[in-house]
């Protein structure tokens, strides 16, 4: 798998508190698949990982949201963890690079409650996807189905649950990538 996806630019867009696994594994598996993986935040420096509710490990930051372009990027991946998913949300910057990353049709890699960040931006509206069981009404009141299932994709939008289904997420988007880069 190494070098498919050589020359391919993948954003992860986090703040502290992201759920440590679901930041560090996609950026692995990418980065072993040849990509460029680039953690894009408010803030230069680290940001914090968690691991569920434990402090976990910082990561580095590779661009802020008032230097980053969309246009510059193939995919986006956005993890979960609470206080990450639900402070990321209310970023007028992040809603519109992910506005701007869905309008150009790239994919979209989300994950348990990174799901929040597609809600408020706006982009859930007659999709289907998964999540964190929690966020079922906020994706049903923002004009999406919500399904129990391991990975989910809908057009350019992937998503799965939680920790557990990082395999099955990696690999589809890898496999989404690889499409694209093919085309």
């Amino acid at each position: 798998m190494a070098n498919t996806l050589q020359g391919c630019k993948v954003a992860v867009l986090a703040v502290d508190g992201f759920e440590q696994a679901e930041l560090v594994e996609p950026k692995r598996a990418l980065t072993d698949a040849g990509a460029t993986v680039h953690v894009i935040s408010t803030k230069s420096g680290t940001i914090q990982g968690f691991r569920h509710v434990d402090k976990g490990d910082t990561v580095n930051v590779d661009a802020t949201f008032d230097k980053a372009k969309p246009d510059d990027y193939d995919a986006v991946v956005l993890p979960g963890g609470v206080v990450n998913g639900d402070a990321i949300r209310l970023l007028p910057q992040a809603q519109a690079f992910l506005k701007a990353v869905d309008s150009a049709r790239k994919p979209i890699a989300v994950i348990c409650h990174g799901t929040w960040l597609p809600v408020s931006a706006g982009i859930l509206k007659g999709r289907t996807v998964t999540s964190w069981p929690s966020l079922q009404d906020d994706i049903r009141n923002a004009g999406g189905t919500w399904v129990d299932q391991e990975v989910v994709q809908d057009g350019n939008l992937i998503s799965s649950r939680k920790p557990d289904d990082l395999p099955a997420f990696n690999k589809t988007l890898i496999a989404q990538l690889s499409r694209r880069k093919a085309a």
